[in-house]
């Protein structure tokens, strides 16, 4: 009887002791997902130090390995990072709670912002505010090219497979395709031996021509789900590569935006706490209204939950196999061309006058100084492009 009650009792300890690890994962993506403005690497920053250094759960090794292994797979790193974590801490209950807690914020702040842009964006204010936003982030993609760069581009192999991407890009060929391309040819180059053309993945764009522009915005829901899941599954690389697969999609194939929505929904993801990812909230209100922005957001975080558990025997595969790590090395010199190409795409948008120019300069040599200001940089690019209205 003792031995029962005795049972019991540790059962009642144990399942006390995993909520409260819950509840303390819940606290702490929450309020991380609130604070989590300037981009990955200050999310990375902020984990560190709420993670590593004040709560202690894991030591600086292995937080600097779980970093490295969310580079591995497709999606947002920092918020993979987060879903790693919390799985890392209390298994699947609180992988799930850190991903959502720390999407949640941002999400929120994006419907909110989504529907201020559809009733007041061809206001006088809401332009000018664009106006000057938009070369802050060109600015801020510049920047991310550049820091991208010095990391990739250490062998000429990568160079001349990086401008091989650029020019694929625009000559419209779909990201993925340019990014398979160029794991295969760095595969190809470094075993000296040709690959069969299967090897390449079969998994082609959805397209404009699976939609009548003219049907009511819920018809597009499928469309919305599936697109950007295929682009949560699929965008590996620096965040920004997100923008190569968006423009694909959604300016160029589908015709849902113009490259100056795309800017304008970049530079207002850039301004909110949390992942960048959740642009695709704001687009997928933009698309459907609320159902279209639950699925676009649910579509393009998805993939990072289905990876991360698997993210240990991928780490493994990775440093025993070294053509997995090529092709690795040809992704990452890819996804260089692709933003690249991007950058020059959108940056006609948003370059248009001499001012707009001198903003690019000016916030590009600020970031080079000070990486992690563009949520300031932000803000000052809207009250300067009032500004500049104002007075020219």
């Amino acid at each position: 009887m003792s031995d029962r009650v005795e049972t019991r009792d540790h059962e009642r300890r144990g399942q006390k002791l995993r909520g409260d690890t819950l509840k303390e994962v819940a606290q702490v993506f929450l309020l991380l997902g609130f604070v989590g403005f300037g981009g990955p690497a200050a999310h990375v920053a902020l984990m560190r130090r709420e993670i590593v250094q004040r709560r202690r759960w894991v030591e600086e090794k292995e937080f600097l390995e779980m970093y490295a292994a969310c580079n591995l797979i497709p999606g947002p790193s920092s918020t993979e990072l987060a879903i790693f974590l919390g799985y890392r801490r209390a298994g699947w209950r609180a992988m799930l709670l850190a991903g959502v807690l720390f999407i949640l914020p941002a999400m929120l702040i994006m419907l909110g912002i989504a529907w201020a842009y559809t009733h007041y964006r061809s206001t006088t204010g809401a332009s000018a505010i664009f106006y000057g936003l938009r070369p802050v982030i060109v600015a801020v993609i510049l920047w991310a090219l550049v820091d991208l760069a010095g990391r990739v581009l250490r062998r000429p192999l990568s160079v001349l497979i990086s401008v091989g991407a650029l020019g694929l890009a625009m000559l419209g060929v779909y990201p993925l395709l340019v990014l398979a391309a160029a794991a295969v040819a760095v595969l190809a180059a470094e075993t000296s031996r040709k690959l069969p053309s299967s090897t390449a993945p079969a998994l082609l764009p959805i397209g404009g021509y699976l939609l009548d522009a003219g049907w009511p915005e819920l018809s597009r829901l499928p469309l919305v789900f599936l697109t950007f899941l295929k682009i949560g599954a699929i965008s590996y690389g620096s965040g920004y590569v997100l923008l190569a697969f968006l423009h694909a999609d959604f300016v160029a194939n589908l015709h849902w935006l113009s490259d100056k929505q795309l800017l304008d929904a970049v530079a207002l993801g850039q301004a909110t706490p949390g992942p960048v990812f959740t642009t695709a909230t704001f687009l997928g209100y933009l698309f459907a209204g609320l159902p279209g922005a639950l699925l676009a957001t649910i579509g393009i975080f998805l993939p990072g939950f289905v990876f991360v558990p698997f993210l240990q025997p991928l780490v493994r595969l990775a440093r025993e196999r070294s053509s997995v790590g090529s092709m690795l090395d040809g992704v990452n010199a890819g996804v260089l061309g692709l933003i690249a190409a991007v950058t020059l795409q959108i940056g006609r948008a948003a370059v248009v006058d001499l001012a707009t120019v001198l903003i690019v300069v000016v916030s590009f040599a600020i970031l080079r100084r000070w990486p992690l200001s563009s949520p300031a940089l932000i803000a000052g690019g809207a009250g300067l492009g009032v500004l500049l209205r104002l007075v020219l």
